[in-house]
């Protein structure tokens, strides 16, 4: 039993620290944004890292919301589990103990899953069209929604930055989806013109009134039409009530 309980400790500082790896990650990051920002003057670069910064800030409230609402639960069963913990009962202490290490591990598990995801490096090491992918099969992985993804045309390769903002959008457009659509399916597509990249992000779900929407401040689609507009592109709303949705960016290809 003794093993089992240092495997638990172990898990459990191991999970300590890489929460500890990813806050301190984020705050050096921000130092980094700041200082560029303040050094320079073209309005197009200063638009650029101000959406990097709100990138950033975004990112550590959804950590902040994934640790609250899904691991804080994972982690707080396997505590109640261990203070029921009793040495004179070896085979129920024994399941107690695998079921709270299992617990642990998952929450581990997801912890990484959320740090590959929102890394701001994943488009320098893996290029958008791989992040994009990386996305949707951890989609899948969680059996949400049916998700379809299409690439048309022939793919051109802008800058880390761009690709990241681009990148960003689409996480936030399937984000959307996962939290208000209420969808069973759902088709990305990315479809390469010689001078633009055009996006599509439709679903089945239950739809809304853009403009209601609108008039209400959403910050999801206030997000993701910024950014596109940092791109010098746009953003179009096709949706109805109980019609699903279907959101359109047009980005400039330079």
């Amino acid at each position: 039993m003794s093993e089992f309980l240092i495997a638990v400790t172990f898990l459990i500082l191991l999970m300590a620290s890489f929460i500890l790896l990813m806050v301190y990650n984020y705050q050096k990051r921000q130092m980094v944004f700041h200082e560029s920002f303040k050094k320079v003057q073209d309005d197009y670069e200063k638009n650029l890292i101000q959406t990097q910064l709100e990138i950033q800030e975004q990112t550590f409230q959804h950590i902040s919301r994934e640790i609250h609402d899904n691991i804080s639960l994972s982690l707080t069963l396997a505590k109640l589990q261990l203070n029921t913990f009793d040495w004179n009962d070896r085979e129920r202490s024994g399941l107690k103990l695998e079921s709270s290490i299992s617990l642990i591990g998952n929450s581990i598990a997801e912890l990484s899953d959320i740090s590959k995801s929102l890394n701001a490096d994943i488009i320098a090491q893996n290029g958008l069209l791989r992040a994009i992918e990386e996305e949707l099969e951890r989609i899948r992985q969680t059996g949400l929604f049916g998700i379809r993804y299409e690439l048309t045309g022939s793919p051109v390769y802008m800058d880390s930055q761009r690709e990241l903002i681009i990148f960003r959008i689409i996480q936030e457009a399937l984000n959307n989806v996962i939290k208000h659509a209420g969808a069973k399916e759902v088709v990305l597509t990315l479809d390469y013109h010689p001078n633009r990249l055009e996006i599509r992000i439709s679903d089945n779900g239950r739809g809304f009134d853009p403009e209601r929407i609108r008039g209400n401040g959403h910050a999801g689609l206030k997000n993701m039409e910024t950014r596109a507009k940092i791109l010098m592109g746009e953003m179009q709303i096709d949706s109805s009530p109980h019609a699903g949705t279907c959101l359109i960016f047009t980005i400039p290809i330079e």
